[in-house]
């Protein structure tokens, strides 16, 4: 089967969602899961910072957190990388109608970060289902408590870039909110 596939998104793909796909992998080795159930990427919605590595200031959070920063380069969002998603979580608002107007099927599993951690909070995944099953079942389930109210200004993730330690630190905690969550419910045995 394949792997249950989070799709990261912020502006330049240099902090916010680097940050995401690097926590998320961490947070999903720290309970047991591999490559063969999750795959985690990410993308901007510029191109600019296209095969640059990650900030250094976002790397220094997700190496504080037990994440790697290895292999690490940014690219820029493409259909092709929403297509190949079951899940896509994305810094703002305005990147979730990025998302929409790019692929407009992919409207029930994009989520802002925040309010997708928002929404699985007290959600439970089917018993004994594959990480991929629990995975599609839990943004399903999302979709499905969202009842097509729009996402909180107060789900976003603020952008650090250029911002001192302490402000990429918060987000990193934001972001850890939910990441810590969604790894717990595909993996938690």
């Amino acid at each position: 089967m394949a792997p249950f596939s989070v799709l990261c998104v912020c502006m330049g793909n240099i902090c916010r969602s680097p940050m995401a796909e690097r926590l998320l992998v961490a947070d999903a080795l720290a309970l047991g899961g591999s490559a063969d159930d999750l795959y985690v990427h990410g993308a901007g919605t510029g191109g600019w910072h296209a095969g640059e590595p990650m900030d250094p200031q976002a790397a220094r959070q997700v190496r504080a957190r037990g994440g790697s920063v290895e292999g690490f380069r940014a690219r820029k969002l493409l259909a092709e990388h929403v297509d190949a998603s079951d899940l896509v979580l994305t810094a703002t608002i305005e990147q979730v109608e990025f998302v929409a107007e790019l692929r407009p099927d992919a409207a029930a599993r994009t989520f802002v970060f925040g309010e997708f951690g928002r929404l699985i909070r007290g959600l439970e995944p089917p018993a004994g289902a594959s990480v991929y099953e629990r995975g599609v079942a839990l943004v399903e389930a999302a979709d499905r408590a969202r009842a097509g109210r729009p996402a909180l200004a107060s789900d976003e993730l603020d952008d650090p870039w250029g911002r001192a330690d302490s402000y990429f630190s918060r987000v990193a905690d934001e972001i850890r909110a939910t990441t810590a969550p969604l790894a717990e419910a595909l993996f938690a045995r």
